[in-house]
């Protein structure tokens, strides 16, 4: 049995490859946090949280230290960091191996271009992980796996990706339109980014009636590029897209939203990995590689993303410290809503 090579052992790829690794299927580990690494090397990845808790025995290494070449590599970074990894990566990935992008965004674009689009798959993730620190991540909730070729094809590989992914979730997806999947991931990253301005919970925001007109505001922006795009969006985890598009009935939009609500509430990770990136890691989001592609790809095709640019100008004044998170900030958006609606 070959090794899977997780290139990013943090939140997402910590939680993956400590499932595979459990199950018995060889993993090399790989961070670029030296500590992370000699923490696992020494004493296991722990993993804990509600769903499971335990340790794992599994080989981890930096980015550097990787030798050999691998079949099936998951890339487990963060969206900004993603051409980086895949340009290092690309000398230790098979001549017939694939790049599997594990992460938030429109990844799979940037991966292409470097590794080749015919070695690189689509992949959907919304369950809920947190590295908590050196060989530790908590795994608070589970949520929607998915795979599937780019060009939407049937092949024995993403059958085999398939399998692999359904060790880690018995019920993860193969599916003919990962786009579809990735695009609705955007509108929920996006109402995420939101909640991510205050200091609050994900379903406390979500739930908060005061806000729900700017939120609806931003998903529609987001669904109404997806569509100039041709994308079939999907829904996932109680987020129902279609409740988002022009023209979408009020009784649909209610119910995705208490749908939303109650996913969150059933999770031990309350705040957004954009909320712990802000607050607890002090460090950059994923907002420009993530909502910044929304704005490009609106712009090619003549649609205004204005909310989409307010929310990039306030989370990168978070995270230059000229501003807080609190729900003034959430109200700053709130009235560029008012302003574009205007």
């Amino acid at each position: 049995m070959s090794a899977v090579l997780i290139w990013g052992a943090g939140a997402i790829g910590g939680t993956i490859g400590a499932a595979l690794a459990h199950a018995g299927q060889p993993v090399l580990l790989v961070d670029r946090d030296a500590d992370h690494v000699a923490a696992i090397n020494r004493a296991g990845l722990e993993i804990e949280g509600p769903i499971w808790q335990y340790t794992v025995q599994a080989r981890a290494c930096t980015p550097e230290q990787v030798d050999g070449t691998y079949e099936t590599v998951l890339m487990c970074v963060k969206a900004q960091d993603t051409a980086a990894a895949a340009r290092a990566l690309a000398p230790h990935l098979a001549p017939d191996g694939v790049v599997v992008s594990a992460q938030n965004g429109l990844n799979e674009r940037v991966i292409a271009k470097i590794v080749g689009a015919e070695r690189t798959i689509g992949c959907f993730v919304n369950f809920g992980a947190d590295y908590h620190g050196p060989g530790l991540v908590m795994y608070g909730g589970r949520g929607a796996v998915v795979v599937g070729e780019l060009d939407g094809s049937r092949t024995a590989r993403i059958e085999g990706i398939h399998g692999l992914f359904r060790v880690f979730d018995e019920d993860a997806v193969l599916t003919d339109n990962i786009w579809g999947y990735l695009w609705s991931k955007l509108i929920y990253g996006g109402l995420l980014f939101a909640t991510a301005l205050t200091d609050d919970s994900i379903a406390d925001v979500l739930e908060d009636e005061r806000y729900r007109p700017l939120l609806t505001a931003l998903g529609r922006e987001i669904a109404a590029v997806a569509a100039a795009e041709g994308v079939h969006l999907e829904s996932f985890n109680g987020f129902e897209p279609a409740a988002f598009k022009a023209g979408a009935p009020e009784a649909a939009l209610a119910r995705s939203f208490a749908d939303m609500v109650s996913h969150n509430r059933k999770s031990a990770k309350s705040h957004s990995g954009i909320w712990r990136d802000l607050s607890v890691r002090r460090r950059r989001t994923e907002i420009d590689a993530q909502i910044g592609p929304i704005v490009e790809v609106g712009a090619s095709h003549g649609v205004a993303t204005p909310l989409c640019a307010c929310l990039i100008a306030l989370i990168h004044e978070i995270e230059g410290g000229t501003r807080k998170q609190e729900w003034a900030s959430l109200d700053a958006l709130a009235a560029a809503t008012r302003g574009h609606a205007a």
